[in-house]
């Protein structure tokens, strides 16, 4: 069997990224980020590339949701690491933009991952939930973590965010 026996497709597309971050300077981060999660605005291309979705927001607290597909998995079978990080970097940061008013942004300084379950295509839509544990002027702290739909815990993380004032 060669490499082009087993080769599945996958195809998608997205928006132009530019002018959705021109969207999130003119709003605050809750009402860009409740936005994006009733469809009034694309989200963005990382979005498109995992195939995930936001699906809550609330003030310091946002949801994200992901079905796990073969295009995820790592050489070992299973959902690669940098998907895991990746939904939960943002969930903690979407969580920290929930709390910022208009013209001012955010950057991850750090983001401290630690997985502890496995995700397959077999374990169903998970969802990664990320809330601001303190919001201070200059940096924010969040915590996320991914869980099957049966509760348990799959991985989570940590992140500091710097506050970008007068975007």
């Amino acid at each position: 069997m060669t490499i082009a026996d087993t080769d599945r497709r996958r195809e998608y597309t997205w928006s132009d990224p530019t002018e959705l971050a021109a969207a999130a300077r003119g709003v605050d981060g809750l009402t860009f980020l409740q936005q994006l999660a009733d469809g009034t605005l694309a989200p963005p291309p990382i979005l498109h590339t995992l195939g995930g979705r936001l699906t809550t927001v609330a003030r310091g607290e946002v949801t994200f949701e992901l079905e796990a597909q073969e295009y995820h998995y790592n050489p070992i079978g299973s959902v690669h690491g940098g998907v895991y990080a990746t939904l939960l970097d943002s969930a903690c940061g979407c969580a920290v933009q929930s709390t910022l008013p208009a013209g001012t942004g955010y950057t991850s300084l750090d983001l401290s991952v630690r997985f502890v379950r496995g995700i397959t295509v077999d374990t169903g839509t998970v969802t990664c939930t990320g809330r601001v544990v303190h919001a201070g002027r200059r940096t924010a702290l969040a915590r996320a973590e991914i869980l099957d739909a049966g509760g348990r815990l799959l991985g989570e993380a940590t992140s500091s965010c710097l506050i970008l004032t007068g975007r």
